[in-house]
């Protein structure tokens, strides 16, 4: 187990610990132990479902707002700014709250990376893709496959981030 990061009402919790290229991967662990690393195509669905109820220009500005206070470390306060939007969400709270803070600490680990010309943009583009263009879960989570960071910087700059 690694160092926990941040703790849910519920019981559940985040965590970085080692992953298949460096410690900063991001694991999602329940209440009952249950423990897996938070996969795009889950956390996309679950957000667009989300975005479906309470509007894809709040849901996408709220992530903007997180995304625009994330660096390259741990601010606990972040996570008690993102508490505070995911109360505008309502019986979605919770939910909004877990995948926040999960596209939060995946944005860290992004910037963290050794060598990054993306950082937290690559999950940037993918929510811009998911929200703004209405592309499906299953593509906005994979569109960038086989893409190098270039294509992938240009498709950035062309959206204005």
């Amino acid at each position: 187990m690694g160092q926990i990061i941040h703790k849910f009402s519920d019981g559940s919790f985040l965590e970085y610990d080692q992953g298949r290229f460096d410690p900063w991967c991001v694991y999602f662990s329940e209440k009952d132990g249950t423990r897996n690393p938070p996969r795009d195509e889950e956390y996309f669905s679950e957000l667009k479902e989300i975005a479906g109820r309470h509007g894809t220009d709040k849901v996408y500005a709220d992530y903007v707002s997180v995304y625009d206070l994330t660096g390259k470390s741990v601010d606990d306060s972040v996570f008690s700014k993102i508490a505070g939007i995911a109360g505008t969400y309502g019986a979605d709270s919770l939910e909004m709250e877990k995948i926040l803070s999960i596209l939060y600490m995946a944005m860290i680990a992004e910037e963290k990376k050794e060598f990054t010309r993306l950082g937290r943009r690559i999950k940037r583009l993918g929510i811009h893709k998911l929200l703004l263009e209405d592309s499906s879960v299953k593509d906005a989570a994979n569109f960038m496959r086989g893409m190098n960071w270039r294509q992938i910087a240009k498709l950035c700059e062309d959206r204005g981030f």
